[in-house]
């Protein structure tokens, strides 16, 4: 079989592999993404796969760990060029806005990390990988609110869950649209409540 156009004859494996599992999974979704259909995009044989995820379900979860990691990436750049705690927060938004503008094939669909895990069974592993991405940003967000409540644990832990929930909620809207738009609403009304704290 022949590599696909634009791939690197010495590209690993495993690296074609997870760029084709990431945007067939998040286009088509995960159950809708069979194996053949991986193999095909990232030019490799079905043996390859084999040699480098266990299961499909290794590759979901290899996939979820990914998705993880890129977003931190976007956050971290964003959070190092904040002047001001509350700048850090809002880094968070950004963050979450720079994804949402990545060329995504078929358009953008919301939070590839909660589309993975709709499709998954109560109790699966990924369920619980993207629980803990979801945490880490509402415990980033916890971060920079104590930074600028201090002495107010009780204050900067209630805001954080306020801000996460907004997050999510602008994310899932937002994705329902296909653009960007209710992120910036959503990080619009984080900053005015960030000026009322």
């Amino acid at each position: 079989m022949a590599a696909p156009e634009g791939r690197a004859a010495n590209r690993p494996a495993r690296a074609s592999l997870l760029e084709a599992a990431a945007r067939l999974f998040y286009a088509d979704g995960v159950a809708a993404t069979g194996i053949d259909s991986i193999t095909a995009a990232a030019g490799v044989a079905k043996k390859s796969l084999y040699n480098n995820f266990a299961s499909k379900a290794d590759l979901v979860a290899a996939y979820l760990a990914d998705r993880h990691e890129e977003w931190l990436v976007l956050y971290r750049e964003r959070a190092a060029a904040a002047a001001s705690s509350q700048d850090r927060v809002l880094a968070v938004f950004d963050a979450y806005i720079d994804h949402a503008n990545f060329a995504h094939e078929h358009g953008f669909r919301g939070c590839g990390l909660l589309n993975a895990a709709a499709e998954l069974p109560a109790g699966a592993p990924g369920r619980q990988a993207v629980r803990q991405h979801k945490e880490e940003v509402e415990a980033l967000l916890l971060k920079h609110l104590a930074e600028l409540l201090p002495q107010r644990d009780e204050a900067a832990g209630r805001a954080a869950r306020h801000l996460a929930f907004l997050l999510e909620g602008s994310m899932a809207r937002a994705g329902l649209e296909g653009g960007d738009r209710c992120l910036h609403e959503a990080r619009m009304m984080a900053a005015r409540m960030l000026e009322e704290l």
